[in-house]
């Protein structure tokens, strides 16, 4: 939910201020190889610029799963050349947004960041037609927090 211009409320009702310049989402799993990145790319995509995205694993795989690489340019998003990331605190207390997708424990918490659980399969040694359906349901979410976010999209 929105709240007065430049904040966002969280679901206890407390606002978030998000007036600088543009709001930061960071999306976590477990290997940032998968959820997170198409999620990370998706809303970099949708965002246009109005948001700084951001994504990381609290025990990042060494590359991105190849299927998710292909179901990302069946959509025109290329992200062949990203590597999965450490999740550090830097990154949770810089963020407005937290989105985890399967992270449980490992990600840390800071008071006046609002935080989504968004619970996904796990694409990870899934066949292209299987991440699809993962990829599009992401697809949705993201549009959603689009909303909540208030950015305006064409």
């Amino acid at each position: 939910m929105t709240g007065p211009a430049g904040s966002l409320r969280r679901s206890d009702g407390e606002e978030i201020d998000v007036s600088r310049d543009k709001p930061e989402v960071l999306f976590v799993c477990v290997h940032n190889a998968g959820r997170s990145q198409m999620a990370a790319a998706l809303l970099d995509h949708e965002a246009q610029g109005q948001v700084r995205v951001t994504s990381a694993g609290s025990a990042p795989a060494d590359e991105v799963d190849p299927a998710v690489v292909v179901v990302m340019a069946e959509l025109g998003i290329d992200i062949s050349k990203e590597f999965p990331k450490r999740l550090t605190t830097d990154a949770v207390s810089a963020a407005d947004v937290v989105v985890t997708m399967g992270c449980g424990d490992a990600c840390p918490v800071f008071p006046g960041r609002r935080y989504l659980d968004w619970d996904l399969p796990d694409p990870a040694g899934k066949s292209v037609d299987e991440v699809r359906p993962i990829r599009d349901e992401i697809a949705k979410r993201v549009g959603a927090l689009i909303d909540e976010l208030s950015l305006g999209r064409d």
